[in-house]
């Protein structure tokens, strides 16, 4: 049995052996890698494109073969996975955003991160902008991201009874990295008790 991944080794006339070449790059195969990754993960389409040419790369290094002969082809099938609606930068920025605020991520933190992921500062805002329109009236989004993610990291009023003031800078510190205001962070981490703070 062939491990996965590893190609299988052939005999040269010399009696050594060498690896059998995979089979060459082709639409069908660039079809099929997209639907395994969209399969398994949300992804925006940066994140596709990328995974199809690191696929195009390995494959093309193996086979000895020029992996810019194919980036025409991987932009075709990441344009057949937005236009099936397999891919969505808008609904992939949606979920992500919801998600990284309940973990407590800071506006900044947000963009970063979303960044990072190939999505254009044009599409956070837009998503950040509707987060504002739909959330409860009266409610802090920033504020409330920043209690929870006290709460996770158990800063301020979720730490140890006896232990909040010896950890006072550390905790102010760990919601400037979150990204976080220094005044919003004071407010969080000074706040009485975590039932006062919750949200």
């Amino acid at each position: 049995m062939t491990p996965r991944n590893v190609a299988p080794r052939r005999s040269a006339p010399d009696g050594s052996t060498e690896a059998k070449p995979p089979p060459p790059v082709t639409p069908a195969y660039l079809e099929r890698a997209a639907l395994h990754y969209l399969e398994r993960y949300s992804a925006s389409v940066a994140m596709l494109r990328q995974t199809l040419k690191r696929r195009v790369d390995k494959r093309c290094r193996l086979r000895g073969e020029e992996a810019g002969a194919f980036a025409e082809a991987i932009e075709a099938t990441v344009a057949r996975a937005v236009s099936a609606g397999l891919v969505d930068d808008a609904r992939f920025t949606a979920g992500r955003l919801a998600a990284l605020r309940r973990r407590g991520a800071s506006a900044r933190a947000l963009s970063a991160k979303l960044a990072a992921k190939g999505v254009s500062r044009e599409q956070v805002a837009s998503a950040m902008e509707h987060e504002r329109e739909t959330a409860d009236e009266g409610v802090d989004l920033e504020e409330a991201a920043a209690q929870a993610y006290a709460k996770r990291r158990r800063l301020g009023p979720w730490r140890r009874p006896g232990t909040r003031e010896a950890h006072r800078d550390r905790d102010l510190a760990a919601m400037a990295r979150a990204g976080f205001g220094y005044a919003l962070g004071r407010r969080v981490i000074e706040a009485e008790d975590g039932g006062e703070a919750d949200v």
